[in-house]
């Protein structure tokens, strides 16, 4: 049997001992049928006080994986991520989606942190075990406006990276670090991507995951809109949609860079996920909590059955109670009626009553 009290136990027992000692001395002084109430008061404060301490049995420990283990995870959001050539004509986005979450069903425990980049990089999300919180951030992510698109380096996110991991290993030097980049290599600018060689140190693994097709897909204008729509329409280039390909070699240049693996991914390939560093997963016992078995509901079945004792003999007695209140009340206007029935007409010269003799005749 353990005990998980929904407030401190000095506190309850604080609220509830000055209940208590009343009602005792109300029973000490109790008579009769009084007795049984108090008696039944007090059972019912002691099961409140149960139900407070919240009892239950435990289900037993059971082992759960804890990966200690912070991950980065940088997402291309230029114009070219939402190309459609993702399985099928579908956007390459969905892909990212998808991937991340299996990240995150593959590593449960770990802490993520998400960084986008389009014309500049953006920490999202700094490193939390929320991870609904981490995929509802990528369900409504959105690329860039197409109209403020200026052109994007695939290495734009480089500095904001080894920032987060260098932070992240001086918060938590015993934790390991693993990165996942998502994009389709595009340089849309002139100049040469910036290196990730700063991130590779903190980086214990990882992958760079590529999306796109070398045929490429067309990309719907984007518009910044709330619901998340599309316009309708295409980026063209002399007059044709413009086509976005991926481009596998600057890909594998940022890999190289950090020193992990490159996957090209499409929608029919299973996700090939390194394991986390060794020395940072373990299995931990929960259950002492977690797996309990529930009891302080028989106090409360008991709490409301006395209740409703109490509510019962209260109606009562307001029944009785009106009842004496009434029966007064009637037999007062049972009274005045009586005394208000109008007498017989007199004879004003002799004092008899009109309809009957003076010397006992008929008039």
């Amino acid at each position: 049997m353990i005990f998980q009290p929904v407030l401190n136990v000095f506190l309850l027992v604080l609220l509830c001992a000055p209940v208590a000692a009343l009602a005792v001395l109300a029973l000490t002084r109790a008579k009769g049928r009084d007795k049984a109430l108090w008696v039944m008061r007090l059972v019912m404060l002691l099961a409140c006080f149960v139900m407070f301490l919240r009892p239950g049995i435990p289900g037993g420990a059971t082992e759960t994986l804890d990966t200690d283990t912070d991950i980065v995870l940088v997402v291309d959001t230029t114009a070219s991520i939402v190309a459609e050539d993702w399985d099928g004509d579908q956007p390459r986005l969905d892909g990212v989606r998808a991937d991340v979450q299996a990240i995150v069903d593959e590593y449960p425990g770990a802490r993520f942190a998400l960084i986008t980049f389009d014309a500049s990089a953006d920490l999202r999300m700094p490193l939390t075990t929320d991870t609904t919180s981490l995929v509802s951030s990528l369900d409504v992510l959105r690329p860039e406006v197409t109209s403020q698109s200026r052109g994007s380096s695939i290495g734009l996110a480089n500095q904001l990276l080894a920032d987060t991991l260098s932070n992240a290993a001086t918060a938590s030097p015993d934790r390991s670090r693993m990165v996942f980049y998502f994009g389709d290599g595009e340089q849309t600018v002139t100049t040469d991507p910036e290196s990730f060689d700063g991130s590779a140190r903190f980086t214990d693994a990882g992958a760079v995951l590529g999306y796109g097709t070398a045929e490429g897909g067309p990309m719907q204008l984007t518009t910044g809109s709330v619901d998340g729509s599309g316009s309708g329409e295409y980026i063209e280039y002399q007059g044709s949609n413009a086509l976005s390909v991926i481009d596998e070699g600057n890909l594998e240049a940022i890999a190289e860079q950090l020193g992990v693996d490159y996957q090209h991914r499409t929608a029919d390939a299973e996700l090939t996920l390194p394991d986390a560093p060794s020395t940072t997963t373990s299995y931990s016992e929960s259950g002492s909590v977690g797996n309990v078995t529930e009891l302080y509901w028989i106090a409360a079945l008991v709490v409301v059955a006395l209740l409703g004792v109490e509510l019962a003999r209260t109606s009562m007695l307001v029944a009785r109670l009106r009842l004496l209140r009434a029966r007064p009340a009637r037999a007062a206007r049972g009274d005045r009626g009586r005394r208000e029935e109008p007498l017989a007409d007199a004879d004003p010269s002799t004092g008899a009553t009109r309809g009957t003799d003076t010397a006992g005749g008929a008039a």
